[in-house]
């Protein structure tokens, strides 16, 4: 039976968000506690599912993830390295391991590092020179060389958002089997696409992105194709890497990896001034005032998009100004049921909060880390609930009335990405006119409850508007920071 090592390192890492992301973020598994998955919808789970009904013995190492956010802590990561790399070792010296299969993100970033997953793979290959290495990635990759160079062969998520994380899994593992069972030698091709893209853009559901993955697809039905990738890099981190890439793996055929990873490009490039918003999308301000017209039109509840400050692409989720200006608006106070406002990260305010449910307080929340494109609000609330230890990352929750506003206050750092988060702190959002959310495009969950979306162009690190984002390291030219310039994808194949 063969022996696979497995796991998971997994971090969206915003560079212009402040918090530097350690243990207290982080949800971080140990040798078989990670193969007890909570959620079907994990590219580990995809992996070891795959690798187990085929009969292949399992090894596990370690499983960290943590919501998007700051860079990682440099400290933190050597620590995890350190304790995946020995197990590792000893799993290898217990039997030799056959190959290695990981669930990696592809745009992990540590403070004073760099990227992570170029070198996490570099140091496996030095422990482990022969054996192959495949790994699933999330859509929002940054390709690097060092991730080329340590890696057998590379397959990303197809949706955005991603509800094909575990197909992803089973994919990767597919192709490692393709290469144990069949001796099969993997064949790989990366071309750069010098582009900077924002993912609410980049919906799967709507075009360009309808046809371009509907093209790797085809790709993939062809003979000797086993894999072909997007990878649409990660926008709010300011690195020389950033970038979109075509990624293409082959049976054996590097003619064919690299002729199909150039017109993937080629394609890529040709329709980059079709990437729109497709949400209605204003200005703070005017989105207020288009969510309240649309209450008028009876299309209940109506969504905005908190998208400036998006804690699930990596913000810092205390920004503020939307929430201000809903609070001094008079209309707010008129609805038949608070706005829903999700929310604030803010630990201190959160506690202030336990064991003071019915009670009213004078409080300030927000701006507690990024302080340069916020402030903090000082508000006088009803505390209506509290939750301990909530959701997977079992992060303390306070539900505050001010001023007609429902606003939800976390103790770690949480994405608001289920209308279930409400329904737990006692809310009824299929009754309330105004739902914010701190989010670009909803999820599927929250699509489901929306009857309009409404995305506002809040400030924050997650800053929709990336041609006034203001890059340092980000190789120039790069669309779309610069429009007239010449590209030609077969310079940039690797």
């Amino acid at each position: 039976m063969k022996r696979i090592l497995v796991g998971g390192m997994r971090h969206e890492s915003n560079s212009f968000n402040p918090i530097i992301t350690d243990e207290k973020d982080f949800n971080v598994e140990y040798g078989m506690e990670i193969l007890n998955f909570k959620n079907k919808n994990d590219s580990l789970k995809g992996i070891v599912d795959t690798l187990t009904d085929q009969g292949y013995e399992v090894i596990p190492t370690i499983n960290a993830r943590a919501v998007p956010n700051g860079e990682v802590s440099l400290s933190f990561y050597q620590n995890i390295k350190k304790e995946f790399l020995e197990r590792a070792v000893i799993a290898n010296k217990e039997k030799k391991i056959d190959a290695i299969n990981l669930a990696l993100h592809g745009s992990m970033r540590v403070k004073g590092l760099g990227e992570a997953e170029g070198d996490l793979l570099i140091a496996l290959k030095e422990l482990f020179p022969g054996i192959p290495i495949i790994c699933a990635l999330d859509m929002h990759t940054t390709m690097t060389d060092n991730m080329h160079q340590n890696c057998d062969a590379y397959v990303g998520y197809k949706c955005a958002p991603h509800t094909d994380r575990f197909e992803t899994g089973v994919h990767s593992a597919k192709m490692l089997i393709e290469m144990l069972e069949n001796n099969t030698k993997l064949t790989k091709a990366w071309v750069r696409i010098p582009t900077l893209i924002a993912g609410e853009k980049s919906e799967t559901s709507t075009e360009p992105m309808v046809f371009l993955i509907n093209k790797l697809r085809e790709l993939e039905k062809m003979e000797g194709v086993l894999a072909a990738s997007y990878l649409m890099g990660y926008p709010w981190a300011d690195s020389a890497e950033a970038s979109v890439a075509a990624y293409v793996i082959t049976s054996n055929n590097q003619k064919l990896a690299n002729k199909l990873a150039v017109e993937l490009a080629e394609e890529f490039w040709s329709l980059r001034d079709n990437f729109k918003f497709h949400t209605e999308t204003y200005s703070s301000k005017k989105s207020i005032d288009k969510a309240f017209e649309a209450i008028k039109e009876g299309n209940l509840p109506v969504y905005l998009s908190d998208s400036g400050d998006n804690p699930t692409a990596g913000s810092s989720s205390d920004c503020t100004e939307l929430l201000e200006l809903l609070l001094k608006d008079e209309r707010t106070s008129e609805l038949n049921n608070p706005i829903i406002y999700g929310g604030i990260y803010d630990p201190k305010a959160t506690l202030q909060c336990k064991e003071k449910i019915g009670e009213t307080l004078e409080i300030t929340i927000g701006a507690k880390f990024d302080t340069l494109t916020t402030k903090p609000l000082t508000i006088k609330g009803f505390v209506k609930n509290y939750l301990k230890s909530w959701g997977s990352y079992e992060s303390d929750l306070a539900l505050i009335n001010s001023n007609g506003v429902d606003i939800i206050v976390s103790e770690k750092h949480v994405g608001y990405i289920t209308p279930e988060m409400f329904t737990d702190l006692g809310l009824n959002p299929l009754k309330t006119e105004i739902i914010v959310c701190k989010l670009g495009y909803l999820t599927a969950r929250h699509k489901k409850v929306a009857k309009k979306t409404i995305m506002a162009l809040t400030k924050g690190s997650t800053n929709e508007d990336i041609e006034n984002i203001k890059y340092k390291k980000v190789l120039r030219p790069i669309y779309p920071l610069d429009k007239d310039f010449n590209y030609d994808p077969i310079k940039n194949l690797k």
